[in-house]
């Protein structure tokens, strides 16, 4: 059975940091073809940041330069470092897995696995 727990989501001020980790458990763990997205109330699931099958990485443009995406082997563990956090990165981060190859990275319909989410709330 496949389970991606994701710890890490906390409360913060703009312009603070947070690193998001995801362990997985069940699933052939490669470190690679792997995503966050994030999603806020009233809106729809988003990309954040992915990993492809080959280990290339794909930021969402808002993500660029204050997000950087990371996997540890020997942990089983993706994660996602994020800087600089601004009011508008509050919402509920999901991590995902298992996606057919050249499906969009970025594009929640593309992932089979998720996990139960991590909140992360940024105040002004």
């Amino acid at each position: 059975q496949v389970q991606l727990v994701e710890s890490g989501g906390d409360s913060v001020q703009a312009g603070g940091s947070l690193r998001l980790s995801c362990e997985v458990f069940g699933y052939a763990y490669s470190g690679t073809n792997m995503a966050w997205f994030r999603q806020a109330p009233g809106k729809e699931r988003e990309g954040v940041a992915g990993l492809n099958s080959v280990g290339i990485i794909t930021y969402a443009d808002f993500a660029k330069g204050r997000f950087s995406i990371s996997q540890d082997n020997t942990k089983n563990t993706l994660y996602l470092q994020m800087d600089s956090l601004e009011p508008n990165d509050t919402a509920i981060y999901y991590c995902a897995a298992g996606r057919a190859v050249g499906n969009p990275v970025l594009k929640a319909r593309s992932w089979r696995f998720w996990g139960q989410g991590t909140q992360v709330t940024v105040s002004s």
